[in-house]
């Protein structure tokens, strides 16, 4: 389904972006991608990844710093030749009620989960122009569709992307580039870990669980293919119903 195409993925160490890297590898992609500091954990995505038949690069680079993002990106087209898919899945909370949250608290979360998908599009934009064909995939969630208690900072950040997410689809639509926004609700990584188990949280869900990192990749691995080539501008909540 995506056999020939380079993807690059960000926050692919774990959770979410490991399971994007991993899919999209199966259907036949080539991976680099982005990871923030757990060289641990970017050498175990790369090995799965590599065990699937794919070729794997991984770069440590901070999103949130453009001029790292920059030359970063350019080794990948130097090792990869090109870029075809774009998934902005780096993220980061800092959780707090308005009162006891901090300026660098917020400033943080939109550096990273905002100015970084940004700083990434920068990069991949005049290349999916120039080629006319590609996709950007932005992983949003369902805070920046309704906000949440103690979240400020993170559904503004995922709300400005769904914003950008339908800014680009605009802008780049007549090139034959979609960018679509995945809205997934609670899922099963090391940033819910602690609340994983919350009886509560799972009650509110309509399907009693959280989503599986394999269940938001498949979203996006159709999302990159051939099959979604008419679908832009798009928010996909994958949710179990909690947004419904």
């Amino acid at each position: 389904m995506l056999k020939g195409k380079v993807a690059l993925v960000t926050g692919a160490a774990r959770g979410i972006g490991r399971a994007i890297c991993e899919n999209f590898a199966d259907c036949g992609a080539d991976i680099a991608f982005f990871y923030a500091s757990n060289d641990s954990a970017a050498e175990e995505c790369k090995a799965s990844v590599e065990a699937r038949g794919a070729k794997c690069r991984a770069y440590k680079c901070d999103v949130s710093d453009y001029h790292a993002v920059e030359e970063a990106f350019k080794s990948v087209v130097t090792e990869f030749g090109t870029v075809d898919i774009l998934v902005n899945n780096a993220g980061i909370t800092r959780d707090r009620l308005v009162l006891a949250m901090k300026e660098q608290d917020f400033d943080d979360v939109i550096a990273v989960n905002l100015k970084g998908a940004f700083n990434l599009i920068k990069q991949v934009y005049p290349v999916l122009a120039r080629k006319r064909s590609g996709r950007i995939i932005n992983i949003s969630s369902v805070a920046g569709l309704c906000g949440n208690p103690g979240q400020l900072n993170y559904s503004a950040s995922k709300a400005g992307l769904i914003a950008m997410t339908k800014t680009v689809a605009k802008e780049l639509a007549a090139r034959g580039v979609t960018c679509n926004a995945i809205a997934p609700g609670f899922v099963e990584t090391d940033m819910t870990k602690d609340i994983a188990q919350s009886a509560p949280l799972a009650d509110a869900i309509p399907m009693k669980r959280f989503a599986k990192p394999e269940e938001i990749a498949a979203l996006a691995s159709f999302l990159a293919s051939d099959s979604a080539a008419y679908i832009t501008g798009e928010v996909i909540r994958c949710d179990g119903g909690l947004a419904m």
